[in-house]
């Protein structure tokens, strides 16, 4: 008789039958692990909740007094009869890997991740399994990331020139994660930085986490170009060209930081007068290296480019499967053209 596998896939999420527990599940189950606090993989509704020390806070910020235990990075801990812990990713701060191991057979769910050190969160640690769930949101050989401080560089640059010739920036980054990195790395000497609300919340809560970020200033009602010349505003997607981004008049300088933005397309759909590439998902040899240190010999695709990255996990010898999922992402990264299978973060 076949052995039931560590890990099952279902219409409510990855499923572990003898833990009695799901991972990141789309729709209300009484026990769920969740990998980091992004909306679509922290959702409301469940019983019980499971995080990283570190991702607990802004979780328990966006879904209110639910029932929430943490567990520290590397801790192992049994729940029915599979022993589980968290390992980071290097995603967002708090991200984590979840591992399950029943009876010396380890399953690894990714959540979503980068291996590139952010100077931010907690870096990617690979962990050695048997069977890898890995996200593909950017699943193509045409996502090559530059290093981190040369976009951080052309980012400065940018909003210097803007602040010199008069214009306000307005940079569009996701509330938890994006915003955070490119904070850190901003020259505080070009001028004032302001954030919109969702961002400065966010920020103000991993400050007090002990995350090192830069002085800001939330925009208020009072908070205007004429305020705050030279500044630098950082809001979500979804703020650019609306009534609330209006009060920095009509030559303000919008852009966005997105890995999206390495596809033409994309940037002129969006209108962006400027794009920056920066991702805090795994890029072509990032997802290629982090699926190889596992040392997994089978390896399940969710959400982005899945078929076409299957196909070639599959060229390189690996047994290689699609995970149907609900991870939808928000902001920009929505965005995604031809997408092959599930609609990415």
């Amino acid at each position: 008789m076949a052995r039931t596998p560590v890990l099952t896939f279902t219409d409510r999420g990855i499923f572990c039958p003898a833990g009695g527990f799901h991972i990141d599940p789309w729709r209300p189950v009484d026990r769920a692990l969740i990998t980091h606090g992004h909306s679509d993989h922290a959702r409301p509704g469940h019983g019980r909740y499971l995080c990283t020390r570190q991702a607990a806070p802004v979780i328990r910020h966006r879904l209110g007094p639910v029932r929430l235990e943490t567990i520290a990075y590397g801790e192992t801990r049994r729940i029915g009869g599979v022993t589980v812990s968290f390992h980071p990713a290097g995603h967002v701060p708090g991200s984590a890997q979840i591992r399950v191991e029943q009876n010396g057979e380890v399953w690894v769910a990714s959540g979503d991740y980068k291996v590139c050190a952010d100077g931010l969160c907690e870096p990617f640690e690979p962990v050695a399994c048997h069977t890898f769930i890995s996200e593909c949101t950017f699943g193509l050989p045409v996502f090559r990331w530059e290093p981190q401080e040369e976009v951080l560089a052309r980012i400065n640059r940018w909003w210097a020139a803007n602040a010199a010739g008069g214009r306000i920036s307005i940079l569009g980054a996701y509330a938890l994660g994006k915003a955070q990195r490119i904070l850190s790395g901003l020259d505080t000497g070009i001028g004032p930085i302001l954030t919109h609300g969702a961002v400065e919340t966010t920020t103000e809560i991993l400050r007090t986490q002990g995350y090192v970020l830069p002085a800001t200033v939330a925009v208020t009602a009072g908070v205007s170009a004429k305020s705050h010349p030279r500044a630098i505003v950082i809001a979500p997607p979804s703020a650019q060209a609306t009534r609330w981004a209006a009060r920095f008049g009509p030559t303000a300088a919008a852009a966005f930081a997105s890995g999206w933005m390495r596809l033409r397309g994309v940037r002129r759909r969006r209108g962006a007068e400027t794009g920056f590439v920066l991702s805090d998902h795994a890029d072509w040899p990032g997802l290629n290296a982090a699926i190889r240190e596992t040392g997994a010999e089978r390896v399940f695709v969710t959400h982005g480019y899945t078929a076409v990255f299957r196909r070639w996990l599959e060229s390189q010898g690996y047994d290689a499967g699609i995970v149907q999922t609900g991870y939808q992402g928000d902001g920009i990264d929505s965005a995604q053209p031809e997408t092959e299978g599930d609609a990415p973060e």
